[in-house]
C-alpha cells in the first residue's frame, strides 16, 4: 500500500529477502560497540523515533498532493432544540496556535461521536477539567484548521524526499500521558481489564509525583475510572509493574544500546535550574518506569537535556536505539508562544544526515496525539484498551525508502516498535505490537543508500543548544 509519487518501490518480498549493504562505519569507534540488525540483509544499525506534540494528519497534511488529507470538515450544530451536522471548511492557519484544545478520553469519545467524525466542535475549550462530562465550554471551530504549509516546509521537505504516512493512528483515544507509555511499550494495560488513561492528578507524570497522586483507568466495557488508577510508578502498579515491561526491558536484555532524549528535571543530572516545571516532568516516559527512574539508567540511558541527541551525533556515540522528546516552544503543542518545531526535527535529522550515521540509519517522525484538531477518517478498529485512537502523521527517513512515497497502510504506534523489536531480534513485548503490521514495508535494503540532502531551515543546532529550557508541556 505504498503510493508512489516519484520513482518506483521493490516488492514487499524483495525487501524482505534483502541482501548486501552492510551498515557504514566510517572511522567512528563506537559504530563497532553498536550491534548491527540481526535480521538478514538490513543494514540498519540506529533507529531514531522523534516525538512531536498533539497534530492530527489534516492538521499539518490536508493538502500534501496524493495523501488521504481534507480541508472540508463536519460539525455537530444544535438548531431548534435538536442537533444537526453540517460540513465546514478547514481554514488555513498559522502553525502557532494561541488555543489549547482538550484531548483527553471525553473529548475523544466526543468528536469521534461513534465513528460518524462530526463533533470535534464540541470538544472542550481549554484542557478538559478534572471531571469532565460535559457541560463546559467547547472548542467550536478552533477544531477545524490546517497549517500553512509555507510555515512547515522542514516537515513538508521530509515528506517529499522519503516516505509520509497517511494511516498511523495513535494507541489510545487519551492525551500525552498515555501516548508516550505507547511509544515505550504499546499500551498502558496494569492488570487484566485495567489501561491507564489520561493524565495523572498531579505533576510529575512518574514515580516524581507525590504519594497521593493517582491515574484514571479504562476498564472491562471501556468504563472511565477517574481516578481510581494506582500513582503513576510502576512500584505501585499491581503485582509492582512486574508485567508492565518496556521496550528497554527487551533491548537491555540483548544488549542493544538506547538513549531516552528528554527535557530536564530540574536538578536532574546535566541540567541546571532554568525552569520551575520543565517539558521532561511531563513527557519523560522512563519516569514512570521505577527500575530506571531508580537506577542508574536514570541520567545515563534518560538522557537530559533532550539536545544531548545533537552532541552524542557529533561525538560518534549514537545509540542503537532513541528516543527524542522536545522542549515545550519545539513541541509543535497548540498553545504555547512559539513553536520552533519543524526546525528543531530538521537539526536532527540534519545531523544525522551529514554524519557517518546516515547509511546506517532509520528516522521516525511521529506526533504523539492529534491534539483536538480535526481529522476525516475514522479510527479502524475499537479494542478494550481505548484504541485505536485519530490520526497523526508519519514521516520515516532513510536511505533506504524510496523518494516521495506515501504509505496507505494502517499502522499504529506499535508498528514502530515492531520494527525495532524486528530490526535487533529481541522477540515481541506482547502488546500492540503482536497485532501491529510493522513500517519494514516502507524500506528496500537492495537500493543503493541514497545521498543525504539537508533540510533547510532557519535555525542551526546551535540555536537549540542555546535555547533556554521551556516551562510547560502538555496537561493532558
Amino acid at each position: 500500500k505504498l503510493k508512489l509519487r516519484f520513482g518506483a518501490v521493490a516488492s514487499i518480498a524483495a525487501i524482505l529477502a534483502g541482501c548486501g549493504g552492510g551498515a557504514a562505519t566510517g572511522a567512528l569507534a563506537p559504530f563497532s560497540r553498536v550491534p548491527l540488525s540481526t535480521q538478514p540483509g538490513s543494514p540498519i544499525a540506529h533507529v531514531v523515533v522523534i516525538v512531536q506534540e498533539n497534530r492530527s494528519f489534516d492538521n499539518l497534511f490536508a493538502t500534501f498532493p496524493g495523501a488521504d488529507g481534507t480541508t472540508t470538515g463536519l460539525e455537530k450544530v444544535r438548531e431548534s432544540g435538536k442537533y444537526v451536522v453540517k460540513s465546514i471548511p478547514l481554514h488555513q492557519s498559522a502553525l502557532v496556535m494561541h488555543t489549547d484544545i482538550g484531548h483527553c478520553r471525553y473529548a475523544f469519545v466526543t468528536a469521534k461521536d461513534g465513528g460518524k467524525m462530526d463533533a470535534f466542535n464540541l470538544e472542550p475549550a481549554g484542557v478538559c477539567p478534572r471531571g469532565s462530562s460535559g457541560g463546559g465550554p467547547t472548542i467550536g471551530t478552533v477544531a477545524y484548521q490546517y497549517v500553512n504549509p509555507a510555515q512547515i516546509t522542514p516537515y513538508w521537505d521530509l515528506a517529499k524526499q522519503y516516505v509520509l504516512g497517511d494511516h498511523l493512528f495513535q494507541t489510545q483515544g487519551s492525551g500525552s500521558f498515555t501516548a508516550h507509555q505507547d511509544l515505550i511499550r504499546g499500551d498502558t494495560q496494569i492488570a487484566e481489564g485495567e489501561s491507564l488513561v489520561d493524565t495523572p492528578t498531579g505533576m510529575p507524570w512518574g514515580c516524581d509525583s507525590s504519594k497521593t497522586a493517582r491515574t484514571d483507568l479504562l476498564t472491562s466495557g471501556l468504563k472511565f475510572e477517574e481516578d481510581k488508577g494506582p500513582r503513576p510508578c510502576t512500584t505501585d502498579f499491581p503485582s509492582a509493574g512486574s508485567a508492565y515491561m518496556t521496550l528497554r526491558d527487551l533491548l537491555d536484555a540483548k544488549s542493544v544500546s538506547w538513549k531516552y532524549y528528554s527535557p530536564c528535571f530540574v536538578g536532574s543530572p546535566g541540567c541546571g535550574n532554568g525552569c520551575t516545571q520543565c517539558a521532561g516532568a511531563l513527557l519523560n516516559a522512563f519516569d514512570v518506569i521505577a527500575p530506571v527512574r531508580n537506577g542508574s539508567e536514570w541520567g545515563t540511558n534518560v538522557s537530559m537535556p533532550q539536545t544531548n541527541i545533537l552532541d552524542d551525533i557529533s561525538k560518534g556515540a549514537l545509540p542503537a536505539v532513541s528516543w527524542v522528546i522536545p522542549t515545550n516552544n519545539d513541541s509543535d503543542h497548540p498553545g504555547t508562544p512559539v513553536d520552533h518545531g519543524p526546525q528543531w526535527v530538521a537539526s536532527i535529522v540534519n545531523a544525522i544526515g551529514k554524519s557517518a550515521y546516515w547509511k546506517s540509519s532509520a528516522i521516525v517522525v511521529v506526533w504523539d496525539d492529534w491534539g483536538g484538531l480535526y481529522d476525516h477518517v475514522k479510527p479502524p478498529l475499537l479494542d478494550e484498551k481505548g484504541g485505536l485512537g485519530f490520526r497523526v502523521p508519519l514521516i520515516v527517513v532513510s536511505p533506504y525508502v524510496p523518494k516521495g512515497a506515501i504509505s496507505h497502510t494502517k499502522y499504529e504506534f506499535g508498528s514502530i516498535l515492531k520494527y525495532i523489536e524486528e530490526n535487533w531480534g529481541l522477540g515481541s513485548l506482547k502488546t500492540t505490537d503482536q497485532r501491529a503490521t510493522s513500517i519494514l514495508n516502507v524500506f528496500n535494503y537492495k537500493q543503493s543508500p541514497r545521498a543525504f540532502t539537508p533540510i533547510q531551515s532557519q535555525l542551526s543546532p546551535e540555536f537549540f543548544r542555546r535555547e533556554p529550557p521551556s516551562d510547560g508541556g502538555d496537561p493532558e
